[in-house]
């Protein structure tokens, strides 16, 4: 039997622990500017934390070169949105787009879903256009949008670490129905979002 805590359960309990804080200092210092801005905003919403944290599980669930593929992508493709964002390029629907991704992530790892590599990377590639449009277009008035962006893609990469870091701990059969509870979780959180932001 294993002795003390495993390193995915570590960081989630310590991702949990974190977030409440991470976004209480969004909300006290909104006008924060550049790096710090960009490190808060992708944390500071629960939609964004669950589609980017369910893009780490699902790699992990999918394995190499998914596992580092996947949250290549996604920060690079939330680059071009963010940019989009940022000089005023709408896109339409911003906000249902990404309640969907976390409910269309949250399914794929719930029913262990296994597309061929370049349709997962297209799935998360699209998604996180959206995603990064809707960084984009809130990037302080008086902040870098160079440190910005850096921030918000080094919080993403954190997110999905956390993700992964979750995933490969669940690789016996028995922990594989935890990997789909955690996509069934990721889903419902999804539905919820997509229904507030249809109302």
């Amino acid at each position: 039997m294993k002795r003390g805590i495993d390193f995915g359960t570590r960081i989630a309990i310590a991702a949990s622990i974190a977030w409440p804080v991470v976004a209480f200092a969004h909300a006290e210092h909104g006008q924060a500017t550049g790096l710090l801005a960009g490190l808060w905003h992708p944390v500071s919403g629960l939609d964004h934390v669950l589609a980017m944290v369910a893009v780490g599980l699902w790699g992990a669930q999918l394995g190499r070169p998914a596992i580092w593929l996947l949250p290549i992508a996604f920060p690079l493709m939330m680059a071009i949105g963010g940019v989009l964002g940022s000089t005023g390029m709408g896109l339409p629907a911003v906000e249902i787009a990404i309640a969907i991704s976390a409910l269309v992530l949250g399914a794929l790892i719930m029913f262990e879903g296994q597309p061929a590599l370049p349709i997962a990377l297209g799935i998360v590639g699209f998604f996180a256009v959206f995603h990064g449009h809707a960084h984009g277009t809130e990037l302080p008035a008086d902040a870098s949008a160079m440190t910005y962006s850096l921030g918000f893609v080094m919080a993403t990469g954190f997110l999905h670490a956390i993700g992964i870091a979750i995933g490969v701990t669940y690789r016996s059969p028995r922990s594989r129905q935890a990997l789909r509870g955690a996509g069934a979780f990721v889903a419902l959180g999804g539905l919820f979002f997509l229904v507030r932001a249809l109302t």
